[in-house]
């Protein structure tokens, strides 16, 4: 039953919410008021319209969107939403706290005037809430970070390419130490351009401190949208093997489309395909392959390595698989002794955002038992937070399901085909 309807380890509700949403989102009438109101929410001053101060307001998002995208409000709530993801049958979960900033262009203009160090505040409370993040995660788990979230004083340093401050750089310790002793691994997500390099040069400076020759602790996220990306990761791969530490990857196709510069994305969805799939082989097959840019040493062995193919994309998901199994043949065939293979199977993790490409993440996990050795190890990525806290996230969601229509409707049919699977079954209807 599993593999011909990967679906129906879905709960009802989370159908009939997935075709909810998925229906809004790839409709051309329904989706541009829903944004709008999505951003108004978001980006509010009024107390009305806050859905932390207005009971009503977060009852009706809590039930629908909230509870489509996010874990839980609570440890109790983000525990219950794990606990039935792992019993579905995913590997585990990417866990995130909610707070988060996206700067206007007026805020990136201002952030030269932030020097007031009462900001030390701010980290605080970002530090608190993703050591409980890490807390609430179990090993195996990932847990993502944006350094955004942790102030204004973090945004300034970042957009200078400075150091983090003290109090900043003890928190991030805290945070990697407490992940490592829990067997917990950490994403530091990417961010708008404006801040992207500072964050690179914070993910390096935390790799090189907790990254060993054989475990990757911290991962950075390359964006494959980005033109500049095949060149940033091969610098980061060259600087891992001359250093001697693994590589976390994670790869994504981008999700900053409406405030990064125009000209630093690729011209087109297939360029960004291309490249994205292109990274892809290189990393699984550990060779210098475009687009990726062996480095010019001459010493062109691939560090350690240890990726997160974050895709929505089932065709890149299925030509990754595929890569994974043809190199688990190879191993099985005993090639020469000491000759460098591909990655290993355990140190690749497929990820989809809760709520989006269910279609794609069930196939993952219906596509065998825990004990199959090319079984892909499927994870889905959450964030909790109250529901005010979650706007800023649930609004990118929606801007990603605008941006990807063909993909959205692709849900949305999924979805539609497997609640008429159910209607049949219930009345004895062959499917």
């Amino acid at each position: 039953m599993a593999k011909s309807a990967p679906l129906s380890v879905l709960p009802l509700t989370t159908v009939l919410r997935s075709l909810m949403t998925t229906t809004v989102s790839s409709s051309p009438f329904l989706l541009p008021p829903s944004l709008a109101l999505m951003s108004l929410l978001a980006n509010t001053t009024r107390p009305a319209l806050n859905p932390d101060r207005n009971p009503i307001l977060r009852y009706l998002l809590k039930k629908t969107f909230y509870a489509q995208f996010c874990a839980g409000e609570n440890a109790t709530e983000v525990r219950q939403t794990i606990a039935a993801l792992k019993k579905i049958g995913f590997s585990g979960v990417i866990l995130g706290y909610a707070k988060e900033v996206v700067l206007t262009a007026a805020q990136t203009r201002d952030l030269a005037a932030i020097t007031d160090d009462s900001v030390r505040a701010e980290v605080t409370s970002w530090a608190t809430g993703t050591l409980e993040t890490v807390r609430l995660a179990s090993s195996g788990d990932f847990v993502a970070l944006k350094f955004t979230g942790a102030g204004r004083q973090a945004l300034f340093a970042l957009s200078q390419r400075q150091p983090p401050s003290d109090a900043l750089d003890a928190a991030i310790n805290e945070i990697c130490q407490l992940a490592e002793a829990r067997g917990v691994r950490l994403l530091f997500d990417a961010e708008q351009q404006v801040v992207q390099a500072g964050i690179d040069d914070w993910t390096l400076r935390f790799m090189r401190r907790y990254n060993t020759a054989d475990k990757a602790v911290v991962y950075g996220t390359y964006q494959a949208y980005l033109k500049k990306t095949p060149v940033v990761l091969s610098a980061h791969l060259a600087l891992a093997r001359a250093e001697g530490f693994k590589l976390g990857v994670k790869l994504v196709r981008g999700a900053y489309l409406g405030s990064d510069p125009r000209e630093l994305i690729h011209d087109t969805k297939d360029d960004t395909d291309r490249a994205y799939n292109g990274i892809v082989e290189g990393l699984l097959r550990r060779t210098w392959q475009a687009p990726l840019v062996a480095p010019d040493s001459g010493h062109d062995q691939f560090p350690a390595l240890a990726v997160v193919l974050a895709s929505h994309n089932r065709e890149t998901v299925v030509k990754a698989r595929g890569i994974l199994e043809e190199l688990e043949a190879q191993k099985e065939q005993q090639q020469e002794p000491g000759k460098a293979g591909g990655i290993a199977k355990a140190d690749v993790a497929f990820a989809q955002l809760q709520g989006m490409a269910d279609e794609v993440s069930c196939e993952l996990v219906a596509s065998g038992d825990k004990s199959n050795p090319v079984r892909p190890q499927a994870y889905k990525y959450l964030v909790w937070g109250s529901t005010g806290e979650c706007m800023k996230y649930l609004l990118r969601r929606a801007q990603e399901n605008r941006d990807a229509v063909q993909r959205t409707k692709s849900g949305r049919d999924a979805m539609q085909a497997e609640l008429m699977r159910r209607v049949k079954a219930m009345f004895g209807i062959s499917v």
